[in-house]
């Protein structure tokens, strides 16, 4: 990760997590619009995700040659598969800067990431206060 120097403040800050394009230090959050201090940061996620479960291909393949031959190839038709899509909001608001970045996922893996970026960034905001 690379550190950051805010103009004036002298004090050098190295990045702990990332978030889209938003980076978090110890002192410090930067976005594309500018830097501001993480003391009085708020932070929000808006989930837009959608969850999909449906019968994958090779189910209904093996469902029709098991059919031809026993009753049980029915069976494969009770596999599912889940499939995610979307985004993830999150904005960062501090004053007059408020800033939104829009991250894709395709799984619970990163949704469930992306959260746990938010609440450490969150909680280094309230160590800061």
């Amino acid at each position: 990760m690379t550190t950051i120097e805010p103009a004036g403040q002298g004090a050098v800050d190295q990045w702990l997590v990332q978030i889209g394009d938003v980076s978090v230090s110890r002192h410090w959050v930067g976005t594309p619009a500018g830097t501001v201090p993480l003391r009085g940061s708020a932070f929000a996620v808006t989930d837009l995700t959608r969850t999909e479960t449906r019968t994958p291909t090779w189910a209904i393949v093996l469902a029709v040659i098991g059919a031809l031959f026993f009753l049980l190839g029915l069976l494969f038709l009770l596999v599912r598969e889940s499939y995610v899509s979307g985004q993830l909001n999150v904005s960062v608001q501090n004053g007059s800067l408020f800033h939104v970045t829009q991250i894709p996922v395709t799984s619970q893996t990163q949704i469930a990431d992306i959260h746990a970026r938010v609440n450490y960034a969150r909680q280094l905001a309230a160590l800061s206060a």
